[in-house]
Order: C-alpha cells, then structure tokens, then sequence
C-alpha cells in the first residue's frame, strides 16, 4: 500500500483535463505518443470536450529515487449535472489535480470541484496548464487561486503544457511525493466503494469501485448494501488502459468486477459492496440516491418509431440508472415517454444519443422541474407535469426548486448580469471583487427560470466569459400558475407550463407569437391561445391560405362570385372543426427561448 496512489484529475470544461490524462499514459508506457483524449471513448465526449462517465486507468511508475508506484487515475466527469458522481469519484482517492486554465483562470466548476475535494480531505496539488501560449497570465493565476480557492500557492507550483507534453514528469513527482498512500487493513472486513458501472451485452453489468479495507477474490459472494442483493464474483480486473484480469485486489487498489449481474439498478453509485458473509450493515458514508431534476416528454415525429423509441430507451437505461423514464400519452404528439434527467446537459446527451445511435427522430417538450403542491386536505403531491397541477380551488400552495449559484465573470459585464438574474427572480447574496479581473456573484434562482434560458442568455451578456455553477438549496413558496396552450381551441398539454404569477402575461403573450411564427400556415385559420385556468391571456392567428376560387368566373351576374366564396367559406369552417395541425419541434423550442 506505500506505493498505491489514488487521485483524480479536477478541472472546468475545456481546461485541459483529459488532454493530461493522455500525456500521463504516454509517460508511464501505457500508450502510444500522440494519442487524443483517450479515457474519452464516446464521440460525444469528444465532440462536446467533456467527461460524462468516469473511467480509472492503472499507470506503472518508476519515481526518480528508483522506487516503483502504482498510480490509480481515476477520471471524473466535469459538470455540474454529475456532481454526486465526482464527489464519490473523489471519495475513493487520496488526492486530486487541481488544474487551471493560465488563460482563463479559476471558473465556476472549478471551485465547485475544488471544494468538493476539500470537503473529502484530499491532497490538493494546484496546476497551471497551457503556459506555453502567448496570453497566459500565470502570476494572475496563482494569486486567483489563492484568493478564491483559499489554498496556499508556492512559489514551486507546477506549470505545465499538456498540449506538448511539457511538465509531465514533474506531475508524476509530485503525485508520488506529495500525494499520501491509501489506508485501511488488508485482513479486515471487505469494505468497498462503488463510483460508476455500466451494462456489457456479454458480462452483464460492470462496476466500478475500490477497494477501502479487506480482499477480494473470484468466487467470493459480496452483497450490496443499499438494495441488498448478492452476488457471485466472476471476475476481477483493472484498466492498464485495457482491462487486464486479477486474481485479487485488496485495501488501497482500484478496479472492476463482473458477477452477471443483469439489473443496473442492483449497483447504485456511492453504494458500498461487503462480503455477503459479514453481518455488518454500515454504509460509506456520503451514499443517497439521486433524484433527477428536470422532466420532459420524448415522442418520435412519427408514431411507428413508438417501439423504437421504448427499445432505445429501455438499452440506454442499463448504462445510466439515472434516467427514468414512463410511458405518457399526448392528444397533440401521440405516444411517448416522459423521462426525468439530471439537468439540461445530461437530457441533451440522452436526446443526442437516441437519434444518433438508434437512428430516431424525436420531439423533446420543454423540460420542467419537480414542483411540490400541497392540496387544501392537507395531502402533499410532487409533479412533473404542468397537465397533472391539480385545479386551483384544489391547491393550497405550490412550492418550487431553488438552486444556489455562483457566477464567475469579468468586472465589465456585472451590471447586465445582474440585470438578468433580477428578472429571473433571483435573490442577491453576495459578490465578491477578486485580483485579476474576477468576479464572483451568488445568487438564489428558482430553477425553473435557469432551465429555460438562462444559461445562453448569460453566455450572450458576457459574451462567453460568464461561467455558472449551482446546487440544489431546497423548496420555496411561490404564487405560480399553470399556463395553457390551445390551438383552434384544444389544449396542446406537451406546451403547458407552469409559471409565476406576475409574469404570465408576459410570457403567454410572448409564446403565443413565438408559437404564431413556427406554425405551418393552413388551408383554415389556425387559432394559438394562450389562458390560465379559463380565462384566455393572449391570442394570435395563423392566417389561412387562400385559394381563388372565382378565378374561372369572367363576367356574368355577381352572385356567381358570392355563392363560390360562401361556399369556400363553408368549408373552410368545416375544415377548421375536422383538420389537425402539425406542430412542429420548433414550436417547442419556442418556449426555451421566451427572449431573444
């Protein structure tokens, strides 16, 4: 174990994170020079430049004194969305990377991440990558992370380019001298932590863990705590950067196993595995279960994919026990799913993925968050749905999800970023001026108003200096209403939303034009309206398109003319009452966007 180092790499997207870990590989031997982003093994990891699922990769070490190291690397994703995923990423190691961008400086996920690893008690090695460009400013830097992180900079902090190569033996140095070894007894009770698995066609599911007292070996029966169930283990092996079979990994070491297990939900991450022998029932502590945070409605375009569409659904969710999903039935849309997710970035991975992978075309409803209602009898409901809000007279109040967040900008753009946040019904508690043109601003946000558009309105503002990090805080009290979209008269529910009181009618107006825009023009005039309970807020016409039909009507009496547009105008009304409109994805899109 004195020669076992455990550590993960810390950083905000597009830092340079994976691109080190690839020259990490190539110095210890494990992979060939010129390689690119490695432990990145899905095309939307690498097109998108982040980590979605974590992958550990074990590195031989020979240090400069002549002793040989283990090195277990184990990769964590970046984004907020997977924040419980890194904090049980982190709490299997003993030390973490702190790498920052020496053009860009400290940034939101970076603190968060950061603190993350602080509150697991982990060794912290601050890194200042891409040095080796003409804007870097790593004296600005190292006061940044000082100042903001609060950890203390030497004058010998570690500036690196992972882009050549530059600096990495030195990371390797400090990872061995200044990283501490694992604990715990290797005779002791099989104690180990679980921090990400995923399903193979063959094995079965594979997970993911390391080892923090006790041995495991193949054949043993282990028994996962929070759900209980036992298994066999078939096999035992580590990343070396390709799986390499073992016949035992005890306390300190990092690998997988596979024991056929064939229901993901069997293997939670952050859960703890023990010997199905021992009669101790504690968990790790820091294990919950995640709730997903954003809901919304996935159809095919056209109905026959339904099957498709419920196939792919059903694969993906062997790979990601985070996803939930149901079937829904929508009037407007026909058969689909309504599906819970992490946050915007995961719903947008899963989207990309189904009509990537499996070939489909989908319609994704605006995504919505997990209200809380509390009826007038006292009964206390969650929903995911605006169409399942309860009738007014029947609610007592509603309460909705706030998050805290933080926002890290240049001093230039603070007036409109506080702008924003004012009319997004932020709650202001704090900014602070830092050295080297930072700022930080923490506001309180209903979530409700960051999943719309925040986010690219803020990127807009800021013209991309602006970066964002929030946390769940809790539910608060607010006057919301559910606002309906009709069109000719039939409730669309896929386009319902719920929103704040004072700014309904702003925002129906603004949807219904929205809507008004993307909407086909039809051979009958097309009604959009938008109302809170029964009573219509806003109206738009979609006008029809017009045939003429008295075009073969040349002299004559008038009331030939007349008796051919009464009748065309008979049928257009007929049509009206029988004719269905197409909505198109771009109406749904409308409601991301309630602002320009």
């Amino acid at each position: 174990m004195e020669h076992i180092r455990n550590f993960a790499i810390i950083a905000h997207i597009d830092h340079g994170k994976s691109t080190l870990a690839d020259r990490l590989l190539e110095h210890t031997g494990l992979l060939k020079a010129g390689s690119e982003q490695y432990l990145d093994r899905m095309d939307i990891e690498r097109e998108k430049g982040i980590t979605i699922k974590a992958q550990t990769v074990r590195m031989p070490y020979t240090a400069r004194d002549g002793k040989f190291y283990i090195l277990n690397l184990i990769d964590t994703p970046g984004h907020v969305d997977f924040s419980y995923e890194v904090s049980r990423s982190l709490a299997a190691c003993e030390g973490a990377l702190l790498l920052v961008d020496a053009t860009q400086g400290v940034e939101a996920q970076t603190l968060a991440n950061a603190y993350l690893a602080i509150g697991q008690g982990l060794e912290i090695i601050p890194i200042i990558n891409k040095i080796d460009l003409a804007s870097a400013r790593p004296g600005v830097v190292k006061k940044e992370i000082e100042e903001i992180i609060g950890i203390s900079v030497k004058e010998d902090t570690l500036g690196i380019s992972a882009k050549t190569g530059a600096g990495t033996e030195e990371v390797l140095e400090a990872i061995v001298q200044r990283i501490p070894p694992p604990q715990g007894d290797p005779e002791g009770p099989l104690s180990a932590l679980i921090f990400d698995s995923w399903y193979d066609t063959y094995q079965g599911v594979i997970v993911l863990f390391r080892v923090m007292q006790g041995r495991i070996r193949p054949g043993v029966k282990v028994k996962f705590m929070s759900t209980g169930a036992v298994y066999e283990v078939a096999k035992l092996g580590v990343f070396s950067p390709d799986a390499v079979d073992i016949e035992e990994l005890s306390s300190g070491d990092v690998g997988f196993l596979s024991a056929s297990i064939r229901e993901i939900k069997d293997v939670l991450v952050g859960d703890t595995i023990r010997s199905a022998k021992d009669s101790i029932q504690t968990q790790i502590s820091g294990f919950r279960r995640i709730k997903p945070m954003v809901f919304a409605g996935l159809y095919p375009t056209d109905n026959v994919q339904y099957s498709e569409l419920r196939d792919a659904i059903e694969k993906l969710a062997l790979n990601d026990a985070s996803l939930i999903f149901e079937p829904e039935n929508s009037p407007a849309l026909g058969f689909g799913f309504r599906c819970g997710f992490l946050g915007l970035l995961h719903m947008e991975i899963i989207q990309e993925r189904l009509e990537r992978e499996f070939a489909l075309h989908l319609i994704i409803t605006a995504p919505t968050v997990v209200y809380r209602v509390t009826r007038t009898n006292g009964e206390t409901i969650e929903v995911h749905n605006p169409s399942d809000l309860p009738e007014t007279q029947f609610i007592d109040h509603l309460e909705e999800p706030y998050i805290r967040a933080s926002i890290h900008t240049p001093p230039e753009f603070v007036g409109s970023i506080l702008a924003l946040c004012m009319e997004k019904r932020g709650i202001q508690k704090e900014i602070h001026y830092y050295t080297g043109d930072r700022v930080i601003i923490t506001y309180d946000l209903p979530l409700n108003e960051v999943i719309l558009d925040f986010f690219g309105r803020l990127k807009t503002l800021s013209r991309g200096y602006a970066s964002l990090d929030y946390e769940p805080i809790g539910y608060k009290v607010s006057p919301l209403v559910r606002l309906i979209i009709l069109i000719n008269r039939e409730p669309v529910d896929a386009l319902s939303m719920i929103v704040h009181k004072d700014t309904a009618y702003e925002r129906g107006r603004d949807l219904a034009l929205r809507i008004k825009k993307v909407i086909p023009r039809q051979l009958f005039e097309v009604d959009i309206q938008a109302a809170i309970g029964g009573r219509v807020i806003a109206r738009e016409t979609v006008k029809p398109m017009k045939k003429n039909v008295t075009s073969k009507c040349y002299g004559g009496d008038i009331t030939r003319k007349r008796k051919l547009l009464e009748k065309q105008k008979e049928g257009k009304k007929r049509m009206k009452r029988l004719g269905k409109v197409d909505i198109p994805q771009e109406a749904f899109l409308a409601i991301l966007k309630i602002k320009e």
